[in-house]
């Protein structure tokens, strides 16, 4: 069994509307999802990936208006990024990030990859990082009907960093548990501070790697807008989904047994930095229930929550995008 990558990353967003606008108008990503939180149907789950929604592309966003301010600390994932093809598209990105008046800095290393850090009207940490023919997991296809030129477009999701008090643990999850492998380090950005560990899975590259922070230094995250709820990792298919729910178990890991997202098979579990990971199949996809061509354009339910369709509606806010 080996995990193929990051599968999506799921954060907090207090106004849906203007993260609709930021990640479609502004980075130029597709809605491939507008869904309910199926834990809370009261909130919007919103899913932006590329041109097919494929795994390993999505950003997605619980809706939870009023939240509050994100107090940054340790026990937490503390950036994402977004793949771009190249440098030449940071120096895009950079440019229509200041004509925009989105929070930037300048291109820097990491990994060795060139990436660009910028926020959100929210202060979510996000950078881009630029793919420059690096092999690994294969890029997305970046969404065609927006103004950016499809060859700057977001290709999909790239490393996750992870910031933590004490390393050892969650890399003996990673390793030990997860498979993932040890292939390389980087000085850290922010002053004095033990270098970066990286870990890889699958075939490796940006689209599937963990960055490892240790800031001891730090509080405890306290969450709010902006902040991330969970990192899933890519399941080929169900035989192996099953396998790995056993193998966690096995372990003797609390987690929350498998759950049926029906777009996806989930499982989760906390590491023991608190950080909450998701296992999640590649298959059905988001297509199961919407052509390619219409994905995110209405409400989404999964067939259990269909039959509360009028009830779901009636209690939930509207939202209106386009």
């Amino acid at each position: 069994m080996e995990l193929l990558g990051l599968h999506h990353i799921s954060l907090l967003t207090g106004k849906a509307e203007r993260n609709y606008e930021f990640f479609t108008k502004v980075l130029g990503m597709r809605l491939v999802k507008k869904t309910v939180n199926q834990d809370n149907t009261s909130s919007y789950h919103l899913f932006y990936g590329d041109s097919k929604g494929s795994p390993g592309t999505e950003i997605t966003f619980f809706d939870i208006p009023g939240i509050g301010h994100t107090y940054p600390g340790h026990s937490s994932i503390s950036s994402t990024s977004l793949r771009v093809s190249s440098t030449e598209s940071l120096h895009y990105w950079k440019e229509r990030f200041t004509n925009l008046g989105v929070t930037h800095d300048e291109i820097v290393k990491r990994a060795n990859r060139d990436t660009l850090s910028f926020n959100d009207f929210e202060g979510t940490r996000l950078h881009l990082v630029a793919d420059n023919g690096e092999i690994g997991v294969a890029p997305g296809i970046p969404w065609n009907q927006s103004d950016i030129p499809v060859e700057h477009g977001i290709l999909g999701l790239g490393p996750v960093t992870l910031t933590v008090k004490e390393s050892a643990p969650t890399i003996n999850i990673l390793t030990e548990v997860l498979g993932f492998r040890h292939v390389g380090s980087y000085p850290s950005l922010e002053g004095d501070y033990p270098d970066i560990e990286v870990y890889a899975t699958g075939l490796g590259g940006s689209g599937a790697e963990v960055h490892i922070e240790t800031r001891a230094d730090l509080p405890r995250e306290r969450p709010g807008r902006g902040s991330v709820h969970h990192v899933a990792f890519r399941v080929p298919n169900e035989d192996e989904y099953d396998r790995w729910a056993d193998k966690i178990s096995s372990h003797g890991i609390m987690n929350s047994g498998k759950i049926e997202r029906y777009y996806f098979k989930a499982f989760y579990f906390r590491e023991p930095n608190h950080i909450l990971f998701e296992l999640s199949t590649d298959t059905p996809g988001f297509d199961v229930d919407e052509s390619i061509e219409t994905l995110g354009e209405k409400l989404a339910l999964p067939p259990f929550l269909e039959p509360k369709r009028a009830e779901i509606e009636a209690n939930i806010r509207p939202l209106e995008i386009n």
